[in-house]
């Protein structure tokens, strides 16, 4: 188990200030990460098969309980258990208050990407939204050298999309016209 300095909510980064006699990865004075979980039953089929998500006994960062009955505050306490296998390195050269977002935000962006094979530079993705996860989304896809068209009700949010975050092009989606142009585009490529 890890006692860590919290940052942002369920999501934490910190410095480790204590570790276990049975924890092998961590030292103290390391940099670390934490994205929901703090730990699990590590017995249960689920966590046999390394699908902790899903363990009955899963203990959230925030808002779960310790073994012992002791609510989780995530990073709204001065420090938190953790077992060692929830916990990521973080980089010296990453701040980490930068870092604690990439844990949630991050994490639900980027595994999608990877995992549906959206990660070839030269795709073409919409991203709908530009808040918490639509902003990583772009970041992350402009990163792996995709093609961003950001959808949203909010014809403010486009200077921010196109200038701050790479953007190439944006759509109200209240804008029947434009939405009209993402879907004769598609159409068009479709059969080509």
């Amino acid at each position: 188990m890890l006692n860590l300095i919290g940052l942002c909510r369920h999501e934490v980064s910190g410095v480790v200030t204590e570790v276990g006699s049975k924890v092998q990865k961590f030292k103290v004075g390391d940099r670390v990460g934490v994205g929901g979980m703090a730990g699990s039953c590590n017995s249960c089929q689920n966590c046999s098969e390394g699908l902790e998500n899903y363990c009955p006994k899963m203990i959230f960062t925030y808002s779960g309980k310790y073994v012992d009955g002791t609510i989780t505050y995530g990073g709204y306490s001065d420090s938190m258990v953790v077992d060692e296998h929830f916990v990521v390195r973080i980089p010296d050269s990453l701040p980490l208050d930068a870092a604690a977002p990439l844990l949630c935000a991050g994490i639900s962006v980027y595994s999608p990407l990877k995992y549906y094979g959206l990660d070839k530079p030269g795709l073409h993705i919409g991203v709908v939204g530009l808040g918490g996860l639509g902003h990583m989304a772009v970041k992350f896809a402009k990163a792996l050298g995709l093609k961003v068209t950001v959808i949203s009700t909010s014809p403010n949010k486009k200077k921010d999309a196109i200038e701050q975050m790479g953007a190439d092009s944006f759509v109200v989606s209240r804008e029947q016209d434009e939405m009209m142009v993402i879907i004769t585009h598609k159409i068009y490529s479709n059969k080509n």
